[in-house]
């Protein structure tokens, strides 16, 4: 069954884990549910299995054991609508074309039509005005990785995938794009799922937070982030969110204790 597009896309995961070829354990059955139209991250130390499931949920990574439907499909068939965009760690813009035709070939794509319009408002939002002719090469990383994100939103998918979206960027543009971005995407309903390490930046864009453990990955905490909207740079110092900040850190330390009890492996 195909999921309909009008529909923003539920994620499921039942007993989902993966274990790679080599018998390194990635992540430990997880069963877990993320509604339609919100905004989740996934936070947990470094190499701890996030971007693999991540990938999982992409349809780039077969799962070793469960099931994942996203719109009650398998992965594959929102991919065929062009109803997924994922922005990787890596921007991997096409270095022979522009901001804007990197931009604009995920228009083209997803076999939709031109717009130029939109296409101009992602640029403006994600800070590259009088950029748009630039080709990679002459971008810092932090530029390309803004243009990488503008890609993934162009196509207004139903499911907005990000790892890692704002690791190359400066701390100023990292807050501006934190309260910018959730623009696009929340008016929409898109059904987004953010990588991050940065805690201030999962508290500030989240409806929800998944805190993972070290390798091989179980879930240590779901934390409902009950914060009103637009989130402003201001809001990070209120006590409210200074709580869930300092909620999360202490998942993720429980995490780490846990792996590191002689019965954890076990």
């Amino acid at each position: 069954m195909a999921p309909d597009p009008h529909i923003p896309a539920e994620v499921v995961c039942e007993d989902l884990a993966k274990t790679f070829a080599d018998g390194t354990e990635v992540l430990r059955p997880l069963s877990v549910t993320l509604p339609s139209g919100g905004t989740t991250a996934l936070v947990g130390p470094s190499g701890c299995g996030k971007s693999t499931l991540l990938r999982m949920i992409a349809g780039l990574e077969p799962p070793s054991a469960g099931s994942l439907r996203i719109g009650g499909a398998p992965p594959r068939a929102l991919l065929k609508q062009a109803g997924l965009s994922m922005a990787f760690q890596d921007p991997s813009l096409l270095p022979w074309r522009s901001v804007r035709g990197n931009i604009e070939l995920a228009l083209k794509l997803a076999r939709r039509p031109a717009a130029p319009q939109a296409v101009d408002d992602l640029i403006r939002l994600v800070g590259l005005d009088g950029f748009a002719g630039a080709r990679p090469a002459t971008l810092s990383g932090g530029m390309r990785q803004r243009a990488a994100i503008a890609r993934a939103m162009v196509t207004e998918p139903r499911l907005l995938l990000l790892d890692e979206p704002f690791g190359a960027v400066d701390e100023l543009t990292r807050r501006q794009l934190a309260e910018d971005l959730p623009r696009t995407w929340e008016p929409r309903q898109t059904t987004t799922l953010l990588v991050t390490h940065s805690i201030t930046e999962a508290v500030m864009l989240s409806d929800r937070i998944l805190v993972f453990s070290p390798r091989p990955a179980t879930l240590v905490a779901d934390i409902a982030v009950d914060l009103p909207r637009p989130r402003r740079a201001a809001l990070t110092t209120d006590p409210a969110f200074l709580g869930l900040a300092e909620q999360v850190a202490a998942a993720l330390a429980e995490g780490v204790a846990g792996a590191n009890r002689p019965w954890a492996a076990q």
